[in-house]
C-alpha cells in the first residue's frame, strides 16, 4: 500500500476527525509494550499522537515521526514531540529506541528500506511492534454495507467483497507481514486483544470517513456515500466486533 501515495497522503485534510474519532488503544496492549517503565520509544507514522498520547500517559520517553505537517501539527499541540518525516528519509541523528512502533502506519512504508533501518536504531533488547484496530460490522454486516461501497470503490475492495481483510485490516495480510519480518532477521510473536462495542449511525459514519479509501473521494460522492450507508444503518445504530492485533518483534 505504501506505493498508492494518493491514498497515504490522503489523511492530513481530515486531521482533526482522524483525531476525534479514530479509536484509542486497549489497555492490556499498552501494558504489552511499555508497562510503567519510562522506555525510548519512537512513534512511527503517528498521525495526531493517539497512540503517542497513550504512551506518554505511561511514562515513556517518546519521539513521534510523521510525514503530514498537518497531522503533525496537531499532535504537537497535544504534547507530543513530534518530527516531521517518512520513516525511509528521516534521519536518525544516531539515537536509539526501546521501542518502534508503528501504529497503523507499517502497510504506509517501504518494508525492504524499513525493515534494515529499523535493526540499526533499536536498542539491544529492544522491540518493533506493530498495532492494527481491526474492527468491522455486525449488524448491519459486511454484506448489507457492501451493496453501496460497491458503487464507490473499486470491485477488489474487502469493503466490496464483503470479505475479511486479509488479517490486519489494513490490506496486508498479517502472515504475509510475519514471513516479511522473519525474513529480515526477527523472532515475531502476536498478541489480539478482543473488542466489541456499538456505534449510533454518526459514530459509525465519522469513523469510517477517516479511512483513505474514503477520504481520497471527492465531496460530492463522499457525501452521497454517506448518506446511502445512513440508510443502510437507520436509527438502530452498528454492533461493531473485531480486535486490536499486535506484532512485536525482536532481531535475533
Amino acid at each position: 500500500m505504501y506505493r498508492q501515495r494518493d491514498r497515504a497522503d490522503s489523511f492530513g485534510g481530515g486531521a482533526r476527525a482522524y483525531d476525534q474519532h479514530r479509536p484509542r488503544y486497549p489497555e492490556p496492549m499498552l501494558d504489552e509494550l511499555v508497562g510503567s517503565a519510562s522506555l525510548r520509544v519512537l512513534d512511527v507514522g503517528a498521525g495526531t499522537g493517539i497512540a503517542s498520547r497513550q504512551l506518554l500517559a505511561r511514562g515513556a520517553d517518546l519521539v513521534a515521526l510523521e510525514p503530514d505537517p498537518r497531522m503533525a501539527e496537531i499532535a504537537a499541540n497535544h504534547g507530543v514531540t513530534v518530527e516531521v518525516a517518512t520513516f525511509e528519509d528521516w534521519d536518525d541523528a544516531g539515537r536509539m529506541f526501546d521501542v518502534i512502533l508503528f501504529a497503523q502506519s507499517f502497510h504506509w512504508v517501504d518494508p525492504a528500506v524499513a525493515l534494515p533501518k529499523i535493526r540499526r536504531v533499536l536498542a539491544p533488547g529492544g522491540r518493533l511492534a506493530l498495532a492494527w484496530n481491526r474492527l468491522f460490522p455486525v449488524e448491519p454486516s459486511r454484506a448489507d454495507f457492501a451493496e453501496v461501497y460497491r458503487d464507490f470503490l473499486d470491485a477488489a475492495s474487502p469493503l466490496v467483497t464483503a470479505t475479511p481483510t486479509g488479517g490486519t485490516g489494513s490490506g496486508m495480510d498479517s502472515a504475509d507481514v510475519v514471513a516479511t519480518i522473519e525474513a529480515a532477521g526477527f523472532a515475531v510473536q502476536q498478541h489480539t486483544y478482543e473488542r466489541g462495542e456499538r456505534y449510533s449511525s454518526q459514530q459509525w459514519l465519522d469513523l469510517v470517513f477517516t479511512y483513505s479509501n474514503h477520504l481520497v473521494l471527492s465531496a460530492d460522492r463522499a457525501a452521497d456515500m454517506r448518506r446511502r450507508l445512513a440508510a443502510v444503518i437507520g436509527d438502530g445504530g452498528v454492533q461493531v466486533g473485531g480486535d486490536t492485533l499486535l506484532i512485536v518483534a525482536q532481531p535475533v
